[in-house]
C-alpha cells in the first residue's frame, strides 16, 4: 500500500480532532490527492446515512471535505449511547445486537478484523487517509484493549498530530503528560503538537513551546486562534454559547428558535445552519424558562425517546410545549420528536419503552426491531397550511434513522381527529391548525430550498465551509508541515 496515513490525536475529548481532521481532508484534496477519512470507533448519537448503513456524522462531513463518497468503512464501529451504561452497537453500518452484549474489553478481538480490513481497503484506494483518534491515546486503563488510537496508528504506520484545547487551560501539561504516558515507539510517531482555540497574542506563549520541544523532541507546529464561526457542526455535545462568547447574536435577533436539549438528543448537527442564519438565534432549552418567547420550539431526534420524554416531563417542559402550541405558535418534531408529539409510544419488543405522548398530533408510534436507515427525497404537500405553509410544494432531501413506525391513531381518526399528511410514506403530518408539524426526515434545515422557503435566505454551502477550514490550517500551520506529514521520508 503506497498511501500515507496522517492521524489526528487529542489530549482530551473535544480538543478539536474532528475539526482538524476535516480541515486536513480538504487541504490534502486540494493538492490533487485522492483522500479518505477514517475513525475506527466513534461514540456519538450524531449519525448519517451512507451507502451500506450509517456512520458518525464527523466522518460523513470529512468524506465530503475530501471529495469522496461516504461509506461505512470510514467509521466501521459506531456506538450510539442509549443510557449511561448501554450503547447500541453499529458494525459496518448495521446494528449488531450480539456485540452489544459483549463486555467492553472483550469486543476488541471481535471487531478488529472489520476495522483493520476497512482501513486497509481505504489505504489501497487512496493516496492519503486522514485518521481520527478518540478521546486520548494515553488512557492507560484502556491501552491493552485499544482499537481506535495507538493500535490504528501502528497498523497504518501513521504520522500523528496531537491537538489540545488551550482555551480550557493546562494545555502544555496535557501535551507533556500525554507524551510521557505513550510507549516510546508511539512517541516517535508524533510529528507535532497543535494548540487549538487560542485567544490573544501568540508571542506570549514563549518559551513554553520551546521548552516542551526540549523535553519531548516534538515541535509545536500550529497555534490555531479561536474561531467559533467556522460553520462546521460540533462533534461532541451541544454548542456552549457561554464558553465561546461572541458567537451569540442577542441584539437584533428577529426570531428565537428553542431546541429541546434532552439527555439523549441525536443528530443535533442538523441545526448548524440555523446558528449561521442572520436574524435567527438558536437556544438549547432545558427548562420552561428557556422556551419563553420562542417563535418556534423544535423537538429533535432522540436515541431514547421514552426516557427523554420522561425527562422532558420532569423538567415541566411538556406543559410549556403544549401551552406554546395551543397559543398557535410553531412546533416541529423531528424523528424522536415527532414520536413525542403523538398520543402514545408502544413498545412490544423492548426497544425503547412505552409512554404517553404530548397529544399534539393524533398519532401512535410502535417500535419495531428492524431499524429504518435510508436517504430520502420527498416533496411537501401543496395542502400545507398555517405557519408551515411556506413549505407547500417544496422538495427536500434528507435521511431517516429510526426504529419507530408512526401512523394515525385509529380511535382518534374514528372520532374525526385526522392529521394532515404532508410528506408521503409516513414521513410527516401536520395538525388541523397548521402550527404543529412532525416528520421523520432529518436534514430539513440543511436543504437550501427549505431554508429559503422558511426564512427567505440560505447560508454558505458546506463546500465553502470546508474550503475555509483548509485555508485556516494553511495559514496557521508552520510552512511545510502538512506536506511533510505525507512525504516519503520523515521531515
Amino acid at each position: 500500500m503506497n498511501s500515507r496515513c496522517v492521524m489526528v490525536l487529542g489530549t482530551t475529548s473535544g480538543a478539536g480532532k474532528s475539526w482538524l481532521a476535516t480541515a486536513l481532508c480538504r487541504w490534502y484534496a486540494r493538492q490533487g490527492l485522492k483522500v479518505a477519512p477514517f475513525k475506527a470507533q466513534n461514540m456519538s448519537n450524531n449519525a448519517r446515512v451512507v451507502e451500506g448503513g450509517e456512520i458518525g456524522s464527523a466522518q460523513y462531513f470529512q468524506a465530503l471535505a475530501a471529495h469522496c463518497e461516504p461509506d461505512v468503512r470510514m467509521n466501521p464501529l459506531l456506538l450510539k449511547p442509549e443510557a449511561d451504561t448501554r450503547s447500541q452497537v453499529v458494525l459496518l453500518g448495521r446494528v449488531d445486537t450480539a456485540l452489544a452484549d459483549v463486555p467492553w474489553r472483550e469486543r476488541g478481538p471481535l471487531v478488529w478484523p472489520a476495522i483493520s480490513q476497512s482501513l486497509d481497503a481505504l489505504r489501497a484506494e487512496n493516496d492519503v487517509v486522514v485518521m481520527e483518534g478518540a478521546g486520548s491515546p494515553a488512557e492507560i486503563n484502556l491501552m491493552a484493549s485499544d482499537i481506535v488510537n495507538l493500535r490504528v496508528a501502528r497498523h497504518a504506520d501513521a504520522r500523528s498530530l496531537l491537538v489540545t484545547d488551550i482555551d480550557r487551560g493546562g494545555a502544555f501539561a496535557h501535551l507533556y503528560g500525554t507524551w510521557a504516558l505513550l510507549p516510546e515507539a508511539d512517541r516517535a510517531r508524533l510529528s507535532g503538537f497543535v494548540l487549538n482555540r487560542f485567544r490573544g497574542d501568540a508571542s506570549l506563549l514563549a518559551p513554553a513551546p520551546q521548552d516542551l520541544q526540549r523535553l519531548t523532541g516534538v515541535p509545536t507546529v500550529a497555534t490555531l486562534p479561536m474561531w467559533w464561526q467556522h460553520g462546521l457542526p460540533e462533534e461532541d455535545g451541544l454548542y456552549d454559547e457561554g464558553r465561546f462568547a461572541g458567537e451569540s447574536r442577542a441584539s437584533g435577533d428577529t426570531m428565537q428558535i428553542a431546541v429541546i436539549a434532552y439527555p439523549r438528543i441525536s443528530n443535533l448537527d442538523e441545526f448548524q445552519p440555523l446558528r449561521r442564519l442572520p436574524g435567527v438565534r438558536l437556544r438549547w432549552a432545558r427548562s420552561p424558562a428557556d422556551v419563553e418567547g420562542a417563535h418556534t420550539i423544535i423537538l429533535p431526534g432522540s436515541k431514547a425517546t421514552s426516557a427523554d420524554l420522561a425527562w422532558l416531563r420532569a423538567q415541566g417542559l411538556d406543559a410549556a410545549i403544549v401551552a406554546h402550541a395551543r397559543a398557535g405558535r410553531r412546533v416541529l418534531g423531528i424523528c424522536g420528536g415527532l414520536q413525542m408529539l403523538g398520543e402514545a409510544l408502544v413498545d412490544p419488543h423492548g426497544i425503547d419503552g412505552n409512554a404517553a405522548g404530548l397529544g399534539l398530533l393524533p398519532l401512535v408510534t410502535v417500535f419495531e426491531p428492524d431499524k429504518t436507515v435510508r436517504r430520502r427525497r420527498a416533496r411537501f404537500a401543496d395542502t400545507m397550511s398555517g405557519s408551515w405553509a411556506a413549505l407547500a410544494g417544496v422538495e427536500v432531501a434528507g435521511y431517516e434513522i429510526h426504529h419507530g413506525q408512526t401512523a394515525p391513531h385509529p380511535s382518534l381518526v374514528a372520532a374525526g381527529d385526522v392529521p394532515s399528511v404532508v410528506l408521503p410514506d409516513g414521513l410527516g403530518w401536520q395538525n388541523a391548525q397548521g402550527n404543529v408539524l412532525g416528520c421523520y426526515l432529518h436534514g430539513l434545515f440543511e436543504d437550501d430550498r427549505a431554508l429559503r422557503a422558511l426564512f427567505g435566505e440560505g447560508v454558505a454551502t458546506l463546500d465553502s465551509v470546508f474550503d475555509g477550514l483548509a485555508d485556516y490550517v494553511d495559514r496557521y500551520f508552520e510552512p511545510g508541515v502538512l506536506a511533510g506529514l505525507i512525504s516519503p521520508t520523515k521531515t
